[in-house]
């Protein structure tokens, strides 16, 4: 027993060995290139200036920016990065010099929340994203095609008013009214029906709470520092459990996707050839038969685009909780 503990650790002590030995290999034996790099901040092992950035991140950034300049390199994990921190520098990357940085990073995210980045927020530049593109300026957000929904916010605006009439005598709390209010815009453009009713949840599986949560965990989840992104090579161990958290949500919204699109293509079935699109879903499946199309859209495609109009309105639900907080606090002040 003795002799096949030795064994083991003698395995172990050769196996990170080797780690070290390649790790070292690839630091040093490979191909230099001088970089014109901006000033930042010098880089610690493996971690890179991570050490510098605290809970809040962009307050972080802001204070380095203040020692280093309006544009900045930092070393995120293996990761360089470039930080542009005023408004002129704002322009050169996001309007000069925009097409050197129109592509997102392959994270996480993108390819766990996203059907493999298929949404027009996570894929990379090129003919599906320019399809993409097209597509949200041309068909699904087109002034007439807004305009077109116009009685969807008015019906809801009034529904708001009654709600709210309904709660008089006793406090509100208006936040959960505002944001009710928007999610259900955004349903009924997006799917054609209030997903925050009892009703239609219920033919989920799901509660009104579960499915906000769902939303909320989607945005989360988007925004997060994944170690695993900027330090690859430990990427398999997931350390702060996100990559676990973004395959359970994501097959949680597979299930809801996959129940509307096949009632939105079986209420095609039934209507043939009197169906007119209604939601953006429909316009969607629409698009999807288009044989013109440069890039197929596929049924994968249609559920990450779908996905990322409810990870919009859950952007805007947040926002609006947001400002309601600091408007609270400046009034308690």
């Amino acid at each position: 027993m003795e002799q096949y503990a030795i064994s083991i650790s003698y395995s172990v002590l050769a196996w990170l060995a080797t780690v070290a030995l390649l790790l070292f290999a690839r630091h040093f034996l490979r191909p230099t290139t001088k970089l014109n790099l901006p000033p930042g901040p010098k880089p610690w092992p493996i971690i890179g200036n991570f050490n510098l950035i605290g809970s809040l991140p962009h307050r972080s950034i802001h204070d380095l920016s203040q020692k280093y300049g309006q544009i900045m390199h930092l070393k995120f994990g293996s990761k360089s990065v470039v930080v542009g921190s005023s408004v002129e520098m704002a322009k050169v990357i996001l309007k000069t010099m925009d097409v050197n940085f129109i592509c997102r990073p392959k994270l996480a995210a993108g390819k766990y929340t996203t059907y493999n980045y298929s949404d027009i927020t996570w894929s990379p530049y090129g003919p599906y994203w320019r399809q993409a593109r097209k597509m949200c300026i041309v068909e699904l957000f087109s002034v007439k095609r807004l305009n077109s929904y116009e009685y969807i916010r008015v019906e809801e605006t009034k529904s708001l008013l009654k709600e709210l009439h309904k709660s008089c005598g006793g406090p509100i709390v208006l936040k959960q009214f505002l944001s009710n209010v928007s999610l259900n815009v955004i349903c009924r453009i997006v799917v054609g029906k209030r997903y925050l009713d009892e009703s239609e949840a219920g033919k989920l599986g799901l509660t009104v709470d579960e499915f906000q949560k769902m939303l909320d965990e989607l945005f989360l989840l988007n925004g997060v520092l994944n170690i695993g992104d900027w330090i690859p090579w430990i990427s398999f161990i997931d350390l702060q459990g996100y990559v676990k958290r973004m395959k359970a949500i994501s097959k949680k919204f597979d299930r809801f996707l996959e129940h509307v699109l096949n009632e939105h293509e079986e209420r095609r079935f039934t209507e043939g050839g009197s169906f007119v699109p209604k939601d953006m879903v429909d316009h969607l499946l629409q698009i999807a038969d288009d044989p013109t199309l440069d890039v197929k859209l596929e049924r994968h495609g249609v559920k990450g685009f779908t996905q990322v109009f409810f990870f919009l309105s859950s952007k805007t639900n947040s926002y609006t909780h947001y400002t309601l907080h600091i408007d609270q606090t400046l009034a308690q002040n």
